[in-house]
């Protein structure tokens, strides 16, 4: 059988070993450390905006923490992209606050702002203001910012930006994780860069990450014994992960070009075949990394539905994947509200993502054409 081409799968770029043989020579085998300092420093520098960054044990306990400086609260209403991976969502569920799910719009696949808009009325008409709004930049592709933040400083409700696939991308020239009152980030393995697993929070004040420092490491009490009298949580990022985060801030830009390469691919591939489309940038105002390449099939213009490509590419050992499905079509949250229409859920019906690692090789690409071709 051909050798499994991925996904996404982690890629290394050399450097990493040399930071966490540091950690080891030192004994910073720790959750703090040198490592864990300068990667957040790299990435203020990367991000800029005047950003402060806390390293933490993953994107989902970012997002938990920003939730939590916040301030929601149990029986609290927080408004939440639909279409994402259930990360994005499961952090409200964690502070006993209700998930309001918003539709998609077809440009970007990301948060409609008219549904944000029609929710955020319909929700203060029933007496519950939202008390944050998660916006998500799908697959790397920013969201409508403009719009979507136009409409949360009318009703005075704080973003916090979901970049978790988004690192490296901008809007209007504004890098992803920069927007949000609170913004987060992945490093999961699958990601544009990996420190195995970790994760980090945005923040827009020294202010906002000396309390998130405070609560990601138990919340422990200024004194000469262990006192807390707030709830704490054990989720800063290892000094250990941070050194491989570390080596691959060198290879970043790298990574960014390679993926957005593997679009470019996809873009050669598929331009000819009816009633599939390439998603891509709507306009030069979006600047995506390309974290995942993914396509929409027309059944009625292909012949073809994205299950049996799917299927083929699976025969052939190759990983693709359905688009993400819906958090409002999921049976943890069944019973939440929801806004918008179907667009969506026939994303999800019809979308597939395909392989976008940055170390496909040419052998891998000519696989993925030789599966397509065959149609």
């Amino acid at each position: 059988m051909n050798t499994k081409i991925w996904l996404s799968s982690p890629h290394m770029g050399g450097n990493e070993l040399k930071y966490v043989h540091e950690a080891f020579d030192e004994n910073w085998v720790a959750p703090l450390g040198p490592n864990v300092n300068n990667f957040e420093l790299d990435l203020e520098k990367f991000i800029g905006e005047n950003t402060k960054i806390v390293a933490l044990s993953a994107g989902t306990a970012a997002l938990h923490l920003a939730l939590i400086i916040l301030g929601v609260k149990a029986g609290d209403e927080v408004i939440c992209q639909s279409m994402t991976f259930s990360a994005s969502a499961n952090p409200i569920a964690y502070q006993a606050a209700t998930p309001i799910f918003i539709d998609s719009e077809p440009n970007t696949w990301n948060m409609c702002p008219v549904a944000l808009e029609e929710a955020i009325k319909d929700r203060i008409a029933k007496g519950k203001k939202p008390k944050a709004i998660i916006v998500v930049h799908l697959y790397g592709m920013p969201a409508k910012m403009d719009e979507i933040l136009t409409i949360a400083q009318k009703y005075q409700i704080p973003v916090v930006e979901d970049a978790a696939e988004a690192l490296g991308s901008s809007y209007k020239g504004q890098k992803c994780g920069s927007f949000g009152e609170m913004s987060i980030l992945s490093f999961n393995g699958n990601k544009i860069i990996t420190t195995s697993g970790g994760g980090a929070l945005v923040c827009k004040t020294q202010e906002q990450k000396d309390q998130a420092v405070f609560l990601s490491t138990q919340a422990r009490d200024n004194a000469p014994h262990y006192q807390h009298s707030q709830i704490g949580y054990n989720y800063r990022m290892s000094n250990i992960s941070a050194g491989i985060g570390r080596g691959q801030m060198e290879v970043l830009e790298e990574r960014i070009a390679q993926r957005r390469a593997n679009h470019a691919f996809y873009k050669e591939l598929f331009k000819d075949m009816e009633g599939v489309t390439l998603f891509t940038e709507p306009s030069e105002d979006f600047y995506s990394n390309h974290w995942l390449s993914a396509i929409v099939i027309d059944e009625d213009k292909a012949g073809f539905h994205r299950e049996d490509l799917r299927l083929k590419f699976l025969e052939e050992n190759i990983e693709s994947r359905p688009l993400w499905k819906p958090m409002h079509l999921q049976p943890v949250f069944a019973n939440a509200p929801y806004y918008g229409g179907n667009v969506a859920e026939t994303l999800f019906n019809n979308g597939l993502c395909l392989p976008s690692g940055s170390n496909l090789t040419e052998e891998d690409r000519e696989r993925i054409a030789k599966v397509v071709k065959k149609w």
